[in-house]
């Protein structure tokens, strides 16, 4: 009976290419039921262009964070005789821009981009923008003198340094503030300005990171809240000077420089704190307003003329804004805005 077997293999055949079409139509359902479980957790961590911002900054600071504790207590192998607090205080400042750099290279690599994206161009290192920093930082700083000294605000009672030690300050406490510089221009004005932008844009990022900036600076012994001001608006004007220049170098020279100028040259509180081996013996007068009280000059009224008058320079001097090593995003929705 070649019929009956003949139909029975058909019906075997069509019964398996059923079963097979109802497996066919159910995979792609399952699939796709398997990624909308899923969508909630990409949008909260993973956007159209990888990780969303916030993320990679939770993950750039936690890397520092770690790095700093590992690298930090090695400061104990330096001995605490003769000019050890100050070799150890170098040291950790030292641990600070390793713990803010490193990471930052990291997250390049993982983001495919190059780490001069964060605003250190390696072509323009120590180039001409950092050298218009220096000067531009104490110029402005003096300018700041200048006006607390014709207020009647401030002077100077000759000399606390003399001889060998005015170099030798002069160069570690050069070096100090340099580190400084580094650390805290590429903390907030470097990996999480350029990472904060992709998302938000670039002003807003540059007016919380600032805020946030400003606002650290209460924690310093003899700071204030006009300091703490004071403090978020100079950050503000040094990512001015990232969106004008775009780069890092020109913010980082004026950082130091003013800073030195402040603790070092003009031996006056630098938010709050007078350093060691400071080249002069500073005399204070007047309103704290004007003096800036405890913080030192930049809780003086007169910082915000100064500032007002180095942001229109500023813009003068440089029109238009250049976004140079930035560019080099692979996405271009993810370049600062």
């Amino acid at each position: 009976m070649p019929e009956e077997h003949d139909q029975s293999t058909s019906k075997t055949d069509l019964g398996d290419d059923a079963e097979t079409a109802r497996a066919g139509m159910g995979a792609p359902a399952l699939r796709a039921e398997h990624s909308s479980a899923h969508e909630p957790l990409r949008g909260i961590f993973i956007g159209a262009s990888g990780p969303l911002p916030g993320w990679r900054i939770f993950l750039y600071l936690g890397m520092g964070v770690i790095l700093f504790f590992l690298l930090s207590p090695l400061e104990q192998l330096i001995p605490l005789r003769d000019a050890g607090r100050l070799w150890r205080d170098l040291y950790i400042q030292s641990v600070l821009v390793i713990a803010s750099l490193v990471p930052a290279a990291l997250m390049a690599a993982i983001e495919k981009r190059s780490f001069s994206a964060y605003g250190l161009t390696a072509r323009s290192a120590f180039g001409k923008q950092f050298w218009m920093g220096l000067l531009w930082g104490l110029v402005s700083l003096s300018a700041l003198m200048l006006l607390m000294h014709l207020v009647g605000a401030f002077s100077t009672e000759g000399l606390a340094l003399h001889g060998s030690r005015i170099a030798k300050f002069a160069v570690y406490w050069g070096l100090y503030f340099l580190l400084v510089g580094f650390f805290e221009e590429f903390t907030f004005r470097g990996y999480t300005l350029f990472t904060l932008a992709s998302g938000v844009g670039f002003w807003p990022s540059a007016v919380v990171l600032s805020l946030i900036f400003g606002g650290l600076h209460l924690f310093n012994a003899g700071e204030a809240w006009m300091g703490a001001l004071a403090a978020a608006c100079l950050g503000l004007f040094f990512c001015f000077t990232v969106r004008r220049t775009g780069m890092l170098w020109f913010a980082v020279g004026m950082h130091a420089s003013w800073d030195w100028g402040e603790s070092f040259v003009y031996s006056v509180p630098d938010s709050g704190s007078m350093v060691p081996g400071h080249l002069l013996n500073p005399s204070f007068h007047g309103s704290p307003w004007l003096t800036g009280g405890s913080v030192g000059p930049e809780g003086s009224v007169l910082l915000f003329v100064v500032l007002a008058i180095l942001w229109v320079l500023f813009d003068r001097l440089y029109p238009t804004a250049i976004d140079k090593g930035r560019a080099s995003s692979p996405n271009t929705e993810e370049n600062p805005r």
